[in-house]
This record gives structure tokens, sequence and C-alpha cells, in this order.
């Protein structure tokens, strides 16, 4: 397992970090179903072939997937790099949603009980609150920084301008900033290199990519001439679950085309060659993979450290390059001057 900094700071994480959206407590779902005894597995073989990242959120299951996680971690917690998430409502009441510093210091508390830890060493807002000053939102997380509740924070699925907004308020107020961005990247889903990734890279945030396979698109058990397993979530096209995995399949296809060329050439999978492609992208720091089991995290672990040769990262980049929008199309001409 090879260990990059966590964005701007001196804390080293591993390069796959486990994310557990998939912890539920057995209830059969589109998402998964990985029960107590499941986990406490799964969690074991990722601490002992050297997964240090473990990233969760308390709407997950409502709550559960932080529950088992504490529990799965036990008396392992201090080799642990614990992340999880604020944003969403928990019940109905009315304050108990958003990035308020109520509901923000509420939900940090019943997190750390629901874990079993007295500190989370990556707290990140989950979204934008539109109904909440930037300013609020970031002193409440200054003051569990201080608190020594939490270590480092970050934020996630921001705009590039909201992100900057954040980061600019911060160093005018001399609040710690954001160290990290968890964003929805894939080979196959590459929009936010047009503004986050020159934004990451220049305010040296570390990028932590969801869904790094496409809700399992590029596993490659999904074929033009084929739907994929009857249990996995993209089988089921009317998934819920499914808009958060936005893909242009037929693009997709394309992509797995190349994957398959480069994957037998290396004697490798598709799925560890998508995510080794992603390591190899500027300001990642890890990529977050779930695991119904074992043998799925056992098989992602080795995208890891894989070296891709020069030729076959171009051969990716064509296959899966993405439109260029305006004004970032216009800055690509040379300079008249």
């Amino acid at each position: 397992m090879k260990y990059r900094y966590l964005g701007n700071s001196g804390l080293k994480v591993s390069e796959i970090c486990l994310g557990v959206m998939t912890f539920n407590g057995g209830k059969q779902s589109e998402i998964g179903s990985v029960d107590q005894h499941e986990a406490n597995e799964i969690v074991e073989v990722a601490l002992d072939n050297g997964i240090n990242f473990f990233d969760t959120a308390d709407v997950y299951s409502n709550g559960i997937s932080e529950e088992i996680l504490g529990k799965a971690l036990g008396k392992r917690r201090n080799e642990a790099i614990l992340a999880t998430k604020v944003r969403f409502p928990m019940d109905k009441g009315v304050n108990n949603t958003g990035l308020s510093r109520y509901h923000i210091i509420e939900s940090c508390e019943a997190s750390l009980k629901r874990l079993g830890t007295d500190h989370i060493d990556l707290y990140q807002i989950h979204g934008y609150d539109k109904g909440t000053p930037l300013e609020e939102t970031l002193r409440a997380l200054d003051e569990l920084l201080s608190s020594g509740k939490v270590r480092y924070i970050g934020c996630s699925n921001l705009s590039a301008w909201h992100t900057m907004k954040a980061l600019a308020i911060s160093e005018k107020l001399g609040l710690e900033k954001f160290i990290t961005t968890q964003l929805y990247y894939s080979i196959g889903v590459r929009d936010i290199e047009h503004e986050l990734v020159p934004l990451c890279l220049d305010q040296h945030l570390g990028i932590l990519c969801w869904s790094p396979l496409s809700g399992g698109f590029f596993t490659g058990k999904f074929r033009r001439e084929s739907d994929g397993p009857a249990n996995a979530r993209r089988s089921h096209k009317d998934a819920y679950s499914l808009k958060f995995w936005a893909l242009d399949e037929e693009k997709g296809y394309q992509i797995l085309d190349a994957l398959d060329v480069v994957a037998g050439r290396m004697e490798k999978s598709v799925s560890q060659l998508a995510l080794g492609w992603l390591l190899h992208q500027p300001a990642v720091t890890s990529v977050i993979v779930g695991a119904r089991n074992k043998k799925q995290l056992l098989e992602n672990l080795s995208a890891s450290g894989l070296m891709i040769a020069a030729s076959d990262i171009a051969l990716l980049n064509s296959a899966s390059a993405p439109v260029i929008p305006y004004p970032q199309s216009h800055q690509l001409t040379s300079d008249p001057r």
C-alpha cells in the first residue's frame, strides 16, 4: 500500500480509502447490505493490508454505518484515519439539517458517540447549504478543531466558486481551512477537471474520489451485450441511487474497450486499471472504494502503486476525454502576444 499526504497537511493516508456506505446492518438495499460480522472481517482485511483511511457519513443508513464502523475498528481505532460528514437531516427536527452552528456541533457530538471515539480525524461538510452563511459554518468547524474533537476539515460536492469562497473567508478570518474536497471522479466522469482540479492544485487541496468506478460500471461487469450481475446497483435502471452515479453509458462502453486493451496488456483487471488511472491524476490523494465482501476489497487494493506506462495513460486519456467548455476551451489557444 502506498500513502500520500492528506491535502496540505503532514498527515499520510492510504491511496485506497475504504468507504463504508454499504455498512447498514444487513438490510437489503441497492447500495449494499453489510452486517456487523461482515464489516468486522472487511475492516480487519483493510487494516491488515495497509488501508489506514476510512470514510463514512452520519446520514449513511441514518447513523448505522458509523456505529458499525466504530465497532469494527474497536481496539484498532488508533490505526485508522477516520473521516465522516455532516449536512443532511437525521430526523424531522426543523433545525436538524444544514450547516448551521447548531446542527454541526450537535451532529459532531452524535457522530463521536456512534463511532465510539473522542475525535474525528477528518470532518467534512457533505454539500452546500444556501440557507447558512459560510462564515457561520466555518466558525463552527473551527470551534470543533480548537476543542480537539476534530483534527482536520474538508468539504464535499461543492462547486469551484463555493470552495474558493470558503477558503478566502477562512484566510480572512484566520480560521482553519479545508484541506480536502471529496468529489465524484472516475475515468468516465471527468467534469471536475475543468475548474475544480486546477483550483485544488493552486490551493493545495487533496481530492478524495467518491464512486471512482461510477457505481460499479467500470468493474468490467457491464457490457453492451449484457446488463451485468442481477444484484448490482446498476442492473436496476430505476434505482434511486443511479442519479448519484450519472454516466454517459455509450461513451462508457468506448472507455471500457480501451481499458480492456490496456488491462489485458498489463494482466490487471478493468477495475484495478480504472482506479490506477485515477491515482495518476493530479491533486488526487485517495480513491474511496466500497466493498460488499473481502474479495472485492482485495482486488481493489492492487490498484495502489500500479505503474501505468505513459503511452497507456495517453490512450486512456484520449478514450475518456471530456468536452472542454467555454471559457476553458479558449484558454487552450496560444497567447497572441
